[in-house]
């Protein structure tokens, strides 16, 4: 597949760049290193002076020795959160060269992770989440040809443009490697990465039911706090995200249950699942994209009774609900869960997203059926 490499962050994150440095993290492999190289102006070829990346020896020096190439307009520091004094580095470029000079930090999660700590940085930056390729940043006019490609081949820009199944498998066992043996080790103390990976493996089978933890703690013959603390670990690395429910005080919502979801949905074997899971993903970006550009509080839940009525998802700005999402892969009728919690919530819009090709009813007054490609376009998702 031809896949454009101008993200759909980039305008925003030029944008940003004028006024304050710019932070951009995400999954590992999800293009992020590729962005930035794009908004220096790089296309072939050697990479250009004005990027460091801390994981290369000579450019380790000179992050080091503070030599910045600051004869270029534009600065990005890759990886650099991994050096200890990385936090002060920047801050002294930004007091010092702002705004004639710019400077574009990109990082895996531990970037993120930091971030959260003890912020001497704070007012002097703009936090980007990248996510992976959705069936609208591929193109503005989807096809059901896209929306098949993804699901097959995931949203990470390597294996959606090899688009061969030998490609995705030699793909994801490398990224599952280099996280677990990496990523991990930089941002956590464990020793038991083998039962860790063991977790992973169960998790595919698990993706749009309640989560038990209970049940995984049994599997795996471990404490309830230790699988809390795992999970709580992929959801730092960006293997795993996780959403809870939705309360109204006209409905016996369920109150401590949580979904999980896969950044990487290729695993999920069962259909239903994982066009659920690429749904989830396709929200949660959009949750991360107003959150990150606009400054809205954005939240992904999904409704749940104590009777086991559900509706997947339902997607809330500033607390309020803006719509929910129902998920079916065939144009089924409409499900009575959504007529149900229609009447009983202040969820104002209902859609049925699908994977056939009907397409009636009306959001507002009802419950939209929809295909799935279609939603994503009228709804001009990033």
């Amino acid at each position: 597949m031809n896949i454009n490499k101008n993200r759909y962050l980039s305008p925003f994150i030029a944008k940003d760049l004028e006024r304050k440095m710019v932070f951009v993290g995400g999954p590992r492999q999800v293009g992020k290193t590729t962005l930035a190289l794009t908004l220096l102006g790089y296309e072939k070829g050697s990479k250009p002076k004005s990027y460091l990346n801390w994981d290369i020896a000579d450019h380790q020096m000179q992050i080091i020795k503070n030599e910045l190439p600051t004869q270029f307009p534009r600065i990005v520091l890759d990886e650099v959160h991994k050096y200890a004094k990385w936090r002060g580095l920047a801050k002294g470029f930004y007091d010092q060269y702002y705004p004639e000079k710019q400077l574009l930090i990109t990082g895996s999660a531990r970037l993120d992770y930091y971030r959260k700590g003890g912020d001497s940085l704070l007012g002097r930056y703009h936090y980007y989440r990248l996510h992976p390729y959705s069936i609208m940043e591929l193109n503005q006019s989807p096809s059901r040809e896209q929306l098949n490609d993804l699901l097959e081949f995931g949203g990470f820009p390597e294996p959606l443009y090899v688009g061969t199944a030998r490609g995705l498998r030699r793909w994801r066992n490398d990224r599952i490697t280099r996280i677990l043996d990496e990523d991990l080790r930089d941002l956590e103390r464990v020793q038991e990465v083998s039962l860790l990976k063991i977790l992973l493996a169960a998790l595919p089978e698990r993706v749009g039911s309640p989560l038990s933890l209970q049940s995984l703690r049994e599997d795996l013959q471990v404490s309830h706090d230790s699988i809390r603390r795992w999970l709580a670990i992929f959801d730092n690395l960006y293997l795993t995200f996780r959403i809870s429910p939705f309360g109204s005080k006209n409905i016996r919502a369920v109150k401590k249950e949580q979904k999980l979801y896969l950044w990487d949905w290729t695993a999920i074997k069962d259909p239903g699942a994982k066009f659920e899971n690429l749904v989830a993903a396709q929200l949660l970006k959009y949750c991360h994209f107003l959150e990150d550009t606009e400054g809205f509080s954005m939240q992904l839940q999904f409704i749940r009774d104590r009777d086991g009525r559900e509706v997947d998802f339902v997607v809330l700005r500033d607390d309020v609900p803006e719509f929910a999402v129902e998920c079916k892969v065939s144009d089924s009728d409409i499900s009575p869960h959504c007529r149900y919690f229609r009447e009983r919530t202040p969820i104002v819009k209902f859609y049925q997203v699908h994977l056939g090709s009907k397409n009636y009813g009306d959001a507002n007054r009802h419950v939209r059926v929809i295909p799935f490609e279609q939603f994503a376009a009228e709804l001009m998702f990033p």
